[in-house]
């Protein structure tokens, strides 16, 4: 069947496939957006001291440019975390033997222009820097949890270490939803990190 004869004679002698390719060279094509890098727990380092289990870890892609305008123009940014550890049983369901959440808080002075993170894993101490970069580093890493004391283990059993990190939902005050229209776009939960140990 000719197509073409279907058209105004002045374009039944063009090249289709020829037009279609100029078309698609010239015509703007939407450019999606590039995708997000996902949060992610990376550098998971588990020893101890002589009296407990310490937990080193940091978060990977947690802050984005938005986040970064968001908290220097007064929004508070409250990371969480949880740490889970089983011991390992035989023949039987695992053991739970430590659940903990804890909470790193990041807010920004004006005034003094300085930020100030919050550890909540060592009773609130609190740390101030001058840069965002110093900030962001700050918060994403876990220095020495004391996660269990070594008491509460077994010699010569093994073990499991659960651990996520995710921007807490309580993070932006109900009056922010309105100036920042877009703060789902702040959300990231990283995917459970798990490490297997023998005591």
């Amino acid at each position: 069947m000719d197509v073409a004869r279907f058209f105004h004679p002045m374009v039944r002698g063009w090249n289709w496939p020829m037009l279609f390719l100029l078309l698609a060279l010239v015509l703007p094509v939407p450019v999606s957006a590039q995708p997000a890098r996902q949060a992610n727990i990376d550098e998971v380092i588990v020893t101890n001291s002589s009296r407990e289990v310490l937990l080193y870890l940091t978060v990977r892609n947690a802050f984005t440019p938005e986040m970064e305008k968001g908290v220097q123009s007064g929004i508070p940014v409250t990371f969480t975390f949880y740490v889970e550890l089983y011991r390992h049983r035989s023949g039987w369901l695992d053991q739970k033997v430590v659940v903990r959440t804890f909470e790193h808080i990041l807010t920004y002075d004006n005034l003094k222009e300085e930020y100030r993170i919050v550890y909540g894993e060592h009773n609130g101490k609190t740390v101030i820097v001058k840069t965002m970069a110093q900030a962001r580093e700050l918060m994403a890493q876990v220095n020495g949890f004391g996660l269990s004391p070594l008491t509460a283990l077994m010699a010569d059993a093994e073990y499991t270490l659960k651990v996520k990190a995710r921007l807490a939902e309580k993070t932006l005050p109900l009056y922010f939803h309105y100036v920042i229209p877009f703060w789902s776009l702040w959300d990231f939960e990283t995917d459970w990190y798990t490490v297997q140990f023998r005591y």
